[in-house]
């Protein structure tokens, strides 16, 4: 008999990425034989066993399904939120699948947003040894010189540790005389490109990511989304 770390089974069956799955293991969300499991590296055998998830069962993905989407500011990355405030999966048409955003944008951040229920995809998007890019484009206070964009490229030290090194390109001086910057990641802590121009002296006034690897928004408007192919899905990882 088949058995597995429960949080790897959540992310098989797309409820949601491995380290999402450990996150609700942790709340308490997840029951196994109506027993309420909250720690971690539980082994369970699906075969056997009654898995749920928020009082709904558990069963391998029929359809794995993969989605972009231009998230608009206003919207949370999650899939609810106590405090009722409207989350990306509003932006999608009723579907029987279970999709989860591959991680998170800002309340006030916009731009590309993939969401599946893949879980094993979302794992490899996500965990930085698979060194996956994201772009962003950030308009910022002032104008960042030579010496602060090669600063921003070595890599900084932040409350949680050193980032690793990154591109760091000016692009234009805006008539307000801030300024637009792209800045290429190959890691995502959260709020990471907010708090390394903050710590450079340039505080971010509005994000946008605008690429995860070669895989574009492509003319999507804010709040549009489609669907996307095999080949697409090959340009998240160069």
């Amino acid at each position: 008999m088949t058995r597995l770390r429960l949080h790897k089974y959540l992310a098989q069956c797309g409820v949601a990425s491995r380290r999402q799955a450990e996150a609700l293991i942790a709340a308490g969300r997840v029951r196994v034989d109506a027993e309420v499991v909250s720690e971690q590296g539980r082994l369970v055998a699906p075969e056997s066993q009654r898995i749920t998830c928020d009082g709904r069962e558990v069963r391998p993905a029929t359809r794995l399904i993969y989605i972009l989407l231009n998230k608009p500011k206003g919207y949370v990355t999650t899939t609810r939120d106590p405090q009722g405030r409207p989350t990306v999966l509003s932006l999608l048409p009723p579907m029987r699948e279970r999709l989860f955003p591959v991680g998170r944008l800002d309340l006030d951040t916009e731009g590309a947003l993939l969401l599946t229920n893949d879980g094993e995809f979302a794992h490899r998007v996500l965990h930085p040894s698979f060194d996956s890019e994201k772009t962003y484009e950030a308009v910022i206070r002032g104008a960042p010189d030579g010496q602060t964009l090669q600063k921003l490229a070595r890599g900084l030290v932040l409350e949680d540790g050193p980032t690793a090194p990154c591109a760091a390109k000016f692009l234009a001086i805006l008539p307000s005389g801030h300024s637009r910057v792209r800045i290429v990641l190959h890691e995502g802590r959260k709020r990471q490109v907010k708090r390394m121009l903050a710590a450079v002296g340039h505080p971010v006034l509005a994000l946008r990511r605008t690429a995860y690897g070669r895989l574009r928004l492509d003319g999507l408007a804010v709040g549009e989304y489609r669907f996307l192919s095999a080949d697409d899905l090959k340009k998240f990882f160069l």
